[in-house]
C-alpha cells in the first residue's frame, strides 16, 4: 500500500471514531481487547439492589463475609466510588475451558484453572480506560473486577450482559454463565442499553444439583451452605462430619447443571488455560505439599485467596470414594 492510500485510510478510521456514539466506539474497543461483551448503564443509585442486600445481610447469609456488611452504601451508589459518575460499563470476560478436570480428583471450579482474573480482568479494563481517555480526554474513572463494593451482578442485568439466573449468577445467552465481570465507573456520559429479560422460566435445576440446598430460594443463595463458600471464604476448621461433596477449591455443580451452559464455548484468552499441575494434584498431594511449594505453585492463581492453611484443610475433608453423601454443614 502506497503513502497517499495509507494516508487515506488513517484518515477514515479517525473520521469513523470521530463520528460513532460514546457507547459504540466503547464496545468497539472491548471487543478489540478480548471482552465477550460490553454494555452501558447509567450510574444512579440501585434502589431495589440495596433493600435486597440489606435483607440479605440481616439473615446473615454472608456468613465471615464482614466485607460485605461494610461499605454498604458505596455497594449501591456508584458517586460514592467516583465523582460525578455518569457511567457504568460493565463488561464479560468468558473463561469456560477448553479441558475439564478429571472427575476423580479433587475438584477446583473452573474459574481458578488459570491465573488470577482479578489482575487479568483488571488490565484489561485499564487498557479500555486508557482507550477512553485517548479519545475523549481527561475522563475520570475506576476499574473495579470483584474486588470492591461494587455489585457487578446488578450493573451487568442493568445494562444486558445477561440476566440474573436463579443460582444468583449472571446468564449470558451466548456464553451462558462461565464469565467474569467486570466495570468501568466514568464520569462520561453514554447511551445506556436496556436489561434482557429472565429466560430461566420455571426450570429449577441448579436448585435441585446443588448438594448442600445452599439455593434456598430463587435468586437467593445462603453463603453459609455453599460449598464456594466453604472451600474459599470460610475460616477455621471443618467438624469431621462435614463432606465437601469433592470440592477442593470453588463449586460449579450448579452451574453445570444450568442447560444455558451447554452452549458455553472455549475461552481464547490464553491466561485461562488450565495449570495442569494444579489441576492433577491428589487430595494426598495436596495434604503432604509444603506452604512454600503451595506457595510456588499458586503465585498466580485464584486458589492463593483460600491460602495454604486452607487448601490443606480441605484436602482433609474431600472425600474422593463418595461424593453423592448427604453433606452436614
Amino acid at each position: 500500500m502506497n503513502v497517499t492510500k495509507l494516508a487515506r485510510v488513517k484518515h477514515k478510521e479517525i473520521e469513523h471514531s470521530i463520528k460513532l456514539p460514546v457507547s459504540r466506539f466503547i464496545k468497539e474497543e472491548a471487543q478489540r481487547l478480548g471482552f465477550a461483551e460490553c454494555r452501558m448503564s447509567r450510574a444512579e443509585f440501585l434502589n431495589e439492589d440495596s433493600a435486597r442486600l440489606r435483607r440479605w445481610l440481616e439473615a446473615g447469609m454472608h456468613g465471615q463475609m464482614g466485607y460485605m456488611a461494610r461499605n454498604v452504601e458505596k455497594r449501591t451508589d456508584p458517586a460514592l466510588l467516583v465523582d460525578n459518575a455518569r457511567t457504568v460499563v460493565s463488561v464479560a470476560v468468558n473463561y469456560f475451558p477448553k479441558e475439564k478436570q478429571n472427575p476423580e480428583l479433587p475438584q477446583i471450579a473452573k474459574y481458578a484453572y488459570g491465573k488470577d482474573y482479578h489482575t487479568v480482568v483488571k488490565d484489561m479494563l485499564h487498557c479500555l480506560l486508557q482507550r477512553i481517555r485517548d479519545r475523549y480526554g481527561n475522563v475520570s474513572g475506576r476499574a473495579f473486577v470483584d474486588s470492591a463494593p461494587v455489585p457487578e451482578h446488578a450493573w451487568a442485568a442493568r445494562s444486558g450482559i445477561g440476566w440474573t439466573g436463579k443460582h444468583s449468577l449472571t446468564i449470558h445467552p451466548q456464553y451462558g454463565s462461565y464469565i467474569f465481570l467486570g466495570e468501568l465507573i466514568i464520569d462520561l456520559a453514554a447511551e445506556p442499553d436496556p436489561p434482557i429479560a429472565d429466560r430461566c422460566g420455571t426450570c429449577t435445576r441448579c436448585i435441585d444439583a446443588c448438594p448442600v440446598q445452599a439455593i434456598v430460594a430463587p435468586y437467593t443463595v445462603d453463603a453459609r451452605r455453599c460449598l464456594s463458600y466453604l472451600t474459599v471464604e470460610y475460616k477455621g476448621d471443618f467438624d469431621p462430619s462435614v463432606h465437601l461433596h469433592h470440592r477442593m477449591f470453588g463449586c460449579d455443580i450448579c452451574q453445570d447443571a444450568c442447560p444455558w451452559n451447554k452452549r458455553a464455548q472455549p475461552t481464547a484468552i490464553g491466561d485461562f488455560e488450565p495449570n495442569t499441575a494444579i489441576l492433577n494434584k491428589t487430595a494426598e498431594d495436596w495434604r503432604r505439599s509444603a506452604k512454600e511449594e503451595f506457595d510456588a505453585l499458586t503465585r498466580d492463581s485464584p486458589l492463593q485467596r483460600a491460602g495454604y492453611e486452607a487448601a490443606v484443610r480441605n484436602a482433609g475433608a474431600c472425600n474422593t470414594n463418595d461424593n453423592q453423601a448427604a453433606a452436614k454443614i
